[in-house]
């Protein structure tokens, strides 16, 4: 990281708050000279955790912004961006849109965050709605995949924009040229799925994306796409069915590991491949997803993330920003818009 980056962390958001937020803070500054991070929500708390960190008073690549309001896990969007003017997390968003932060990250109310980024942000020129974008392991390495539950209704168009915007912001963060699209579908054969989803298939062929066709819900963990596309009701379910199988797996492993001496030893000895295997799969290195199609960078940290996984919820934000997402979606939306009328 060279240049100079400042991200507003929500601090009182997600399962933690303070506790998990201001220690991930202190650890992602020991090695980013560059970073500044400012922590948004009560600012006694924050002094109180800041002093059990030992963080260094007057260091200035921490600061403190006061927020006299939090947002429940638990909470209606409508309540929370009507009700919760100075909550943090909409305090955060507005050090965004002010300028003052390049990006935003909060482990918060994902229906509030979205709500909130959106009404203040608003969406870049051309995109009706943003997307909620994550990284998922694969037996290759890793894949992007959207919409997560942004949008539990999508048109053939919006699953046109889902795929230029993970299809760019996949290019930033991947350094690939033209990375490789697969629409999420009941089958591969063209004659396969509704209507919605084989007009967005035209609607990607004719374009200048690296579309590859359809795929189904068994190649996404192969790793043989860069960008998986499919509307929010189908993705989010497709997510959480893909955490419930690691868990479930994690689970007999360590039940028939556990089943007599002779099973423990072999488990012992197996224990390097096992944690090799543990830290592929393990969600806290792919936590920090997207909210792709806004006019600023607004991450989402897993509400049950612990240190090490904030970190890398800021770490993706350091990346976006670097990297410029917001604009590099604007210019490739725009000139595939342009192509499209030009048809």
């Amino acid at each position: 990281m060279s240049k100079k980056i400042t991200i507003a962390l929500d601090a009182m958001g997600g399962d933690f708050g303070p506790p998990v937020v201001v220690p991930a803070a202190l650890g992602m500054l020991s090695r980013n000279k560059n970073l500044h991070l400012i922590l948004v929500g009560d600012q006694d708390i924050l002094e109180d955790e800041i002093k059990k960190n030992k963080i260094i008073e007057g260091n200035r690549n921490i600061s403190i912004k006061h927020a006299s309001q939090c947002v429940a896990m638990d909470e209606l969007p409508s309540q929370a961006l009507r009700g919760k003017k100075d909550s943090s997390m909409r305090v955060a968003i507005d050090l965004v849109k002010a300028g003052i932060a390049d990006a935003c990250v909060s482990a918060g109310n994902t229906g509030a965050l979205m709500a909130t980024a959106r009404f203040v942000l608003k969406t870049l020129p051309g995109i009706d709605r943003p997307a909620i974008i994550t990284t998922l392991p694969t037996m290759n390495g890793h894949t992007h995949m959207l919409d997560l539950g942004a949008n539990v209704d999508s048109s053939a168009d919006h699953l046109f924009e889902f795929a230029v915007m993970g299809s760019a912001l996949t290019s930033a963060v991947e350094n690939i040229d033209r990375p490789t699209i697969g629409l999420l579908n009941i089958g591969e054969e063209e004659i396969k799925g509704n209507e919605r989803v084989k007009e967005a298939a035209r609607l990607l062929t004719n374009s200048d994306l690296n579309y590859i066709g359809f795929i189904e819900g068994d190649a996404i963990n192969k790793g043989d796409v860069d960008v998986i596309v499919c509307d929010g009701f189908i993705g989010n379910v497709s997510l959480k069915t893909t955490e419930g199988v690691a868990k479930m797996i994690s689970h007999y492993m360590k039940q028939e590991f556990n089943k007599n001496w002779i099973t423990r030893l072999v488990g012992l000895l197996a224990s390097p491949i096992l944690k090799a295997f543990k830290t592929k799969i393990d969600p806290r290195y792919y936590n920090g997803a997207s909210f792709v199609g806004l006019q600023g960078i607004v991450i989402k940290s897993h509400g049950g993330a612990d240190i090490l996984a904030f970190k890398t919820a800021i770490n993706e934000a350091v990346l976006e920003v670097n990297k410029n997402v917001p604009q590099l979606i604007s210019k490739q939306l725009e000139y595939l818009l342009t192509q499209r009328q030009a048809v």
